[in-house]
């Protein structure tokens, strides 16, 4: 088992690891829509948010050695399933291999968010 850490993704804000590598499978931790160089919130509609969360997802894969085209596996958390249709199509350009996934509206996120992302790649 390998943890994994960058410094282009935000650092955990609790007692846990970016992403955990075991056997040829990377797991992330959820990416939240910070910066990682202020560890501030960036923007504050989904289309942002969406964007930086994938780009901090994006980085936690390559710190592991993959990249978004081999993740099979994503759990994704909106503040507001209203925002599920905006979200969908930020989702596609990045997501275009359609890796399965489950997509939930819960009460609240970390620092306020409205999107955290979570996701299982092979490396």
């Amino acid at each position: 088992m390998n943890v994994i850490s960058t410094d282009k993704a935000p650092a955990a804000i609790g007692p846990y690891s970016q992403a955990i590598v075991t056997g040829s499978l990377v797991y992330t931790s959820g990416q939240i829509p910070l910066d990682p160089a202020t560890g501030e919130v960036v923007g504050e509609e989904i289309v942002a948010q969406a964007e930086r969360a994938i780009a901090n997802l994006k980085a936690v894969l390559e710190a592991a050695g993959t990249d978004l085209g081999h993740v099979v596996k994503t759990t994704c958390f909106l503040k507001n399933l209203g925002d599920f249709a905006v979200f969908n199509g930020i989702y596609a350009k990045h997501f275009p291999s359609n890796p399965a996934r489950s997509c939930v509206e819960v009460s609240a996120l970390p620092k306020g968010v409205l999107v955290e992302i979570e996701a299982v790649a092979e490396q």
